[in-house]
């Protein structure tokens, strides 16, 4: 997957339902006892969705630094599978920790892509006893992985989709409060700037409050439009307070010469913005 910091991952609810029925499925077709789904991330692997026929050997949740993990080796091999009839004779998993811990010798699994072919994870099936695999078996992983990579675009785009919208926050005449939450893409890059300069323009605003308390950031770039979209309104006479930075961004951003050479107001909150504009929020007696 794409390197990333500040990104709230969704729940892949479509992913985890699906799977829990095919794995049934899987696990009679190819007689083991678990198949799980795991998940890469910056540094480790953890196990999306699992399922344990008799015994339980794979728990969801379970997590391990990516570099001793099968998932490694299934990724970073041309066939993008790899199995093994005993992982504790096997020259290469022997070595693993992750083997030792477990205690399984039958192993399959195979390389779980989006439809861009962009790596997010692994589908595997393994077994305390040995198993060997043909390559029938591994091309049937394979088309499960298929069915299940579909349902993580869908589960990805109800993520994204959640947060098309561009909320627009009213304070009082001539203030209001703009909140970017979630990715901003090529596509919602459009609509925002062009929903919040009409509305700015119709509505005569004075100051925009910019929260970037819910901005998620992928590939470790700032998003270039949030730059646009401060020097559009300055054009436009509006002036700006960005608020919400969290430490992740100011950490990844301090070197963004265009952010920090932007005539804007930055500020930890809400409440500091407002203040700074010298409009405040009153308790009603």
């Amino acid at each position: 997957m794409s390197s990333q910091y500040n990104l709230a991952s969704s729940e892949f609810r479509s992913l985890k339902s699906a799977s829990q029925k095919l794995f049934s499925i899987i696990s009679k077709h190819l007689n083991v006892n678990t198949a799980y789904i795991t998940k890469r991330g910056d540094n480790e692997m953890t196990i999306l969705s699992s399922f344990n026929e008799h015994e339980e050997i794979i728990p969801e949740g379970y997590s391990v630094e990516y570099g001793g993990t099968f998932c490694r080796l299934i990724i970073a091999n041309e066939n993008n599978a790899m199995t093994t009839e005993n992982l504790m004779k096997d020259e290469v998993t022997q070595q693993l920790e992750v083997t030792s811990q477990l205690d399984v010798k039958g192993f399959l699994g195979v390389t779980l892509s989006d439809s861009e072919g962009n790596v997010f994870g692994t589908l595997c099936v393994l077994d305390k006893e040995e198993k060997e695999f043909s390559d029938d078996d591994i091309n049937y992983l394979k088309s499960m992985a298929d069915v299940l990579s579909h349902l993580i675009e869908l589960d990805q785009t109800k993520y994204n989709m959640d947060y098309l919208t561009v909320p627009i926050i009213p304070i009082t005449k001539g203030i209001s409060i703009l909140t970017i939450q979630g990715i901003i893409d090529e596509s919602r890059s459009s609509k925002l700037i062009n929903n919040v300069l009409q509305y700015g323009s119709s509505h005569q605003i004075e100051y925009f409050v910019i929260d970037l308390s819910g901005l998620v950031i992928l590939d470790g770039h700032f998003p270039q439009v949030i730059i646009q979209l401060v020097q559009s309104l300055q054009l436009m006479g509006i002036e700006t307070i960005i608020t919400g930075i969290s430490p992740e961004i100011a950490k990844h951003e301090v070197n963004n010469i265009q952010l920090l050479q932007l005539k804007t107001k930055t500020v930890q909150n809400l409440e500091a913005a407002l203040d700074y504009i010298g409009f405040y929020l009153a308790e009603k007696d």
